[in-house]
Formats: C-alpha cells, sequence, structure tokens
C-alpha cells in the first residue's frame, strides 16, 4: 500500500520535472549536437530493425548504465556472465551519447537508450524487451521500473551499488519514500564493506546486501588500450620526436583546467621538457576553453585539429585538449603524470582508477566526495598524493619529477590497494545468474 501511494506521488510529480528539464536536455541537444540521436527509443519507440532485434531474444538479461563510467561497469560485468553463461542475451540500456558509443563496443546482443521513467513508456519498453531479470548499475533506481518488474515476478539487482555522502542524506531526509522503493530490490551488490550499513538503513534487508567489491576497480580484465599507439604517434609528432614528461589532467571541470594551466607555466621555468594535456569532462566547452587557455598565456590546440595543422606549426603549441570521447583511458597510458579532474573547482571528484591501472602517479585535489572510501583507502596505503591547493600542486608534482622513484612506488601501494575488488565482476555475475 505505501509503495502505492509513493508511486502515485512520484508519478504526479514526475511530469512536471520533466518539463522543468526541457530547456536544459533542448540546449544539450545543441550543445552536444548528438544529444538527440534515437530520440524515439527514450519514449519506447524503436526503428523497425530494432524492434525485429528485441523480439528475437529470449528473455534477455536487462542491463541499465546510465553514462560512460557505468557502462564501463557493464561491459565487464557482461565479460563475466559470457563466460559461464555463452547462451544467455544481454540488452544494454544507457542515457547518453557518450555511454551510447562505448556500449556499442561490448558484447551486448543489442543497446538502445533507456526509456523515461513514465509508467506508459516503461511499460512498453518492458513488454517488447520481455527480461527474466532487470540490472541497474551504481545508483540508477528508477521507481516505475523497478515496480513493474517486481509486479511481473522478476529479479532487479543493484550492482557496484555506491552512495555519495551527500546521496546518502538526502535519501535518508526522504527516508519515507525512498525506503520502500529501495526495498523492492532483490539484492544490492555494494563496492565496500562500509556501505552495508548504508544500504540496510535506506531499507535494503540485511540479508540482501553482499559485498563484492568494485567492478571499475576489478583489473582482471585491464590491459594497454588497443589505440595507444596511435596516440603516442599523435604525440611524437606534436613533439617532433623529443623526449617530454606530460602531466594529462583528466575530466577537468569549468576553471581547473586553467588553474593546472597556472601550475605549469610555473613547473616549466624548472622543468622544460613538461607538457601539459586536458581532457575535459564535457567536450562540448573545447572553443571556450581554447580562448580561456590562451587569456592565460598558453597556446592550446585541439587533438581533432591536429591532423590539419602543418607540422612546422607544431612548435607553438605547449598544450593539448583532448576533444574527443572515448580515448581518456589510453591518453592515461601515454602520460606521465595525472590530475584527476572535479577535485580542485567542483564537488565530488572523478574516479582515478583507470590512471591507477595505466600504472601513473595520480594526484588528487581536496574535493573527492564521491570516492571518499576509495581516497581514504588509498591515501592510508600511499598509493596516491593530494593537494589542497595550487601551491601544494607545484610541490607535488616537483616532487615526483625530481624523485621518479616516489611514482613508482605509488603506482605499486596504488594497485596493492585496489587489489581487494580483483574478482569483482565474477562475483557479481555469479549472484546474478545464479537466479
Amino acid at each position: 500500500m505505501r509503495v502505492s501511494i509513493i508511486l502515485l506521488v512520484y508519478n504526479f510529480i514526475l511530469p512536471f520535472i520533466f518539463l522543468v528539464a526541457i530547456p536544459g536536455y533542448v540546449l544539450k541537444i545543441i550543445r552536444r549536437g548528438n544529444y538527440g540521436d534515437a530520440f524515439g527509443e527514450r519514449f519506447g519507440v524503436y526503428s523497425k530493425k530494432k524492434k525485429q532485434i528485441l523480439r528475437s531474444l529470449d528473455r534477455p538479461l536487462w542491463i541499465h548504465a546510465v553514462s560512460v563510467g557505468e557502462v564501463n561497469v557493464a561491459k565487464k560485468l557482461i565479460i563475466a556472465i559470457r563466460r559461464t553463461r555463452p547462451d544467455i542475451s544481454i540488452v544494454l540500456s544507457t542515457a547518453t551519447p557518450t555511454g551510447a558509443s562505448i556500449a556499442r563496443n561490448s558484447e551486448a546482443s543489442v543497446v538502445i537508450y533507456h526509456p523515461l521513467d513514465f509508467i506508459f513508456i516503461s511499460t512498453r519498453a518492458f513488454d517488447l524487451i520481455s527480461p527474466r531479470a532487470l540490472i541497474l548499475t551504481e545508483a540508477e533506481v528508477w521507481p516505475n521500473l523497478v515496480n513493474k518488474s517486481v509486479r511481473r515476478g522478476i529479479e532487479v539487482s543493484l550492482i557496484n551499488a555506491r552512495l555519495s555522502p551527500r546521496s546518502e542524506r538526502r535519501f535518508k531526509r526522504f527516508g519515507f519514500l525512498a525506503k520502500p522503493i529501495f526495498g523492492l530490490l532483490s539484492r544490492v551488490c555494494v563496492q565496500h564493506q562500509s556501505d552495508m550499513k548504508s544500504w540496510e538503513s535506506l531499507g535494503v534487508p540485511k540479508s540482501k546486501i553482499y559485498f563484492t567489491g568494485s567492478i571499475k576497480f576489478d583489473s582482471e580484465w585491464n590491459s594497454e588500450p588497443n589505440n595507444l599507439t596511435l596516440l603516442k604517434d599523435i604525440l611524437s609528432k606534436l613533439f617532433k620526436g623529443r623526449e617530454k614528461k606530460v602531466i594529462l589532467a583528466g575530466s577537468t571541470h569549468s576553471g581547473e583546467e586553467s588553474l593546472i594551466g597556472k601550475v605549469y607555466l610555473e613547473l616549466r621555468d624548472k622543468f622544460p621538457e613538461l607538457y601539459y594535456l586536458m581532457a575535459p569532462r564535457h567536450v562540448e566547452r573545447k572553443h571556450d576553453l581554447v580562448n580561456e587557455l590562451r587569456s592565460k598565456g598558453l597556446n592550446p590546440v585541439l587533438r581533432t585539429e591536429l591532423e590539419s595543422q602543418e607540422t612546422d606549426s607544431l612548435d607553438s603549441y605547449d598544450c593539448l585538449v583532448i576533444d574527443t570521447t572515448g580515448e581518456l583511458n589510453a591518453w592515461y597510458y601515454a602520460s606521465d603524470i595525472v590530475v584527476i579532474g572535479k577535485s580542485f573547482l567542483a564537488q565530488g571528484g572523478q574516479n582515478p582508477v583507470e590512471a591507477i591501472f595505466a600504472e601513473k602517479p595520480v594526484l588528487l585535489g581536496p574535493n573527492m566526495q564521491n570516492f571518499a572510501s576509495l581516497t581514504s583507502d588509498l591515501i592510508a596505503k600511499g598509493g596516491v598524493m593530494q593537494a589542497k591547493d595550487e601551491v601544494e600542486l607545484v610541490e607535488r608534482i616537483s616532487e615526483l619529477l625530481e624523485n621518479p622513484e616516489i611514482g613508482g612506488t605509488l603506482s605499486q601501494n596504488a594497485n596493492l590497494a585496489l587489489s581487494l575488488h580483483k574478482g569483482a565482476s565474477d562475483r557479481t555475475a555469479e549472484l546474478i545468474i545464479n537466479w
């Protein structure tokens, strides 16, 4: 009864939220250019070809992963599932163009855009897919979709579940709304043992909570990216064959590129072999970013413009803006020192694990709230360096450049700290397929 009342309120409010969100969504379409791809799929409307594919699948697993990070988790899980159950069909849904692009390179049977959580839309998609189980990634718990699954006797798993301190506080504040929905979940697979009590406090029975470790931190299938040689060739062309030490700022947010750029300019006087790469979280900012960097005394070039540049002109550029998608992991391997974005001038931080897997020394800013447990563990084990501001960032990078052995120790300690999560993909897959 309580769930019914909550859903009634949710479905009453949802259209108003949707109307408020429309202007922002239209703006995204305009700015990103491809955000309207397969627009109809978000409303449960599919092309004839995709309908045929979906109807041909025999009770598939339906895995939802909202964007790039979650899709990479889903890809690892799918590999683990395929190892023991190659016969199972898998539908992989995502919510962003970048997520969809990466999802298409997975072992999923078909990739779709996730339907909006309106009753009639989720019902339409559900009827077409007819899944044997629904698997949600990290924090994507959609009330109508979850309720639809449970009413039809279909298990719903939340895998690689995470709770930022902010999310936990918000859910607890509105616990009377959140707890009944979370209580519908068949199982919750958490990344850290410390998360188990948090999910229990949010209405998930203790018997349904499993510590599996983080799939995102599972290095079992980690290997050098296929495009690493291409990126190294790009840098060789840019550097004209000269040896450089590359500082990469990954998944940066507004203002961080300039902050780290200021650090770079200060360091370059002492270390002239330095070169600065940055990968903004939102590539649609690239032209504004180029102008901003030029105003700070830097001369950047866009990754997508390199091929059109004359070789003789490359000497004039002192930093590279990576305005492509799906390449960041490979750029970590091509770099020497990595600074994690969203950790200096924004809240939450970005995931440092891919850089750690690339065996690079990693520097964090003070704001890593979204990865609080991981950050604490890495710092405690001497696996990363943290800088509270640009002054400390200069000191930390100088230390790494003057004593390269420190970087090797950081990398070794960080990978040791992550060893707890090795096999997380297999553990999660085993729980899901043994329904």
